[in-house]
């Protein structure tokens, strides 16, 4: 399956680059091959430093979006999750939803995807041990690059955009 061009996304990477700046956020691109996996991710990245995240984008039996962004080794419970976030029961939302929602293809899910949920209509939960990561690494909106920032200034773009997280320790789930 090859990737669209990000031209055809809501907001390019490049985009997406832009406001980092303005909000004063430094970020450092790794160029790759594209990655759909945690596995492909780790067997790309080399030597790269800091934490490294898998996304969950999901949806309750209300029609709720959640973005869960956690430490790539993080085996989580949906139902122990949904509990904790007091969301009633979780389900993996489709692709359609994603495009909807967050504007990115499956494979370059991230947090910098609520950029495009303008609506508000994602809540986004980050793993507390990802505070302790410098930096957190992830996608650009795409899976060909990897975008390296602070812990703190993730948590300030999410902020920015109307995004802010909850912070749950998702290592006792």
């Amino acid at each position: 399956m090859s990737e669209p061009e990000s031209a055809t996304l809501p907001t390019s990477p490049e985009a997406l680059l832009a406001r980092l700046a303005e909000l004063d956020i430094a970020v450092s691109i790794f160029s790759h091959p594209p990655v759909f996996t945690v596995a492909e991710a780790k067997a790309l990245r080399g030597e790269l430093e800091g934490g490294h995240i898998k996304n969950l984008f999901l949806r309750n039996k209300k029609g709720a979006m959640w973005l869960v962004t956690c430490l790539e080794d993080r085996d989580i419970d949906l139902k122990a999750l949904g509990q904790a976030l007091g969301a009633g029961r979780f389900s993996f939302a489709s692709a359609a939803r994603l495009m909807t929602y967050l504007g990115v293809l499956p494979g370059a899910v991230t947090p910098f995807a609520v950029i495009n949920d303008t609506e508000g209509k994602v809540q986004v939960v980050l793993d507390r041990a990802l505070l302790d990561c410098d930096p957190v690494n992830a996608h650009p909106l795409v899976n060909d690059r990897t975008a390296a920032v602070a812990p703190g200034d993730l948590v300030r773009f999410l902020e920015a955009v109307g995004h802010p997280p909850r912070i749950l320790d998702l290592g006792n789930l």
